[in-house]
């Protein structure tokens, strides 16, 4: 779980609002292929609940906050998202499940690869088995 970490993004200040960027092989260390949000959760909904075998992924809370959960098979850790200069970085190979959204958050999510239902993990015992062997 020692590549799972947050990434601080350029942030630049301004009376008038900030400003901040996430740029391909520059702050991620992956090509961007495809990014979508996740919104309106419904309180108590949990997210994710599913590893990649190949796809990486750059979760930011765009507004509002989150926890992300990470679990590598052997044990869990909990990253809380709440500002928009920086993010979690998630490679292949890790269990995600993101829970305790706030009122009006939003996720924004930067994929390293494009949708595949063949490249998911949906089933938490499968992937610990896999991690395991």
């Amino acid at each position: 779980m020692e590549d799972v970490r947050i990434i601080e993004l350029p942030k630049f200040e301004d009376p008038r609002g900030n400003l901040s960027f996430i740029e391909e092989n520059d702050h991620i260390p992956f090509k961007i292929k495809r990014t979508y949000w996740i919104y309106d959760v419904p309180g108590g909904m949990t997210r994710g609940g599913h590893a990649f075998k190949e796809q990486q992924e750059f979760i930011v809370a765009m507004s509002g906050s989150f926890d992300v959960y990470i679990n590598d098979g052997f044990k869990e850790q909990k990253f809380s998202l709440n500002r928009s200069y920086y993010g979690l970085y998630i490679p292949e190979g890790i269990w995600r499940e993101m829970r305790n959204f706030s009122t009006n958050s939003l996720a924004i999510v930067v994929s390293s690869t494009d949708f595949s239902e063949d490249d998911y993990i949906r089933d938490i015992n499968d992937f610990k088995k896999l991690k395991k062997s």
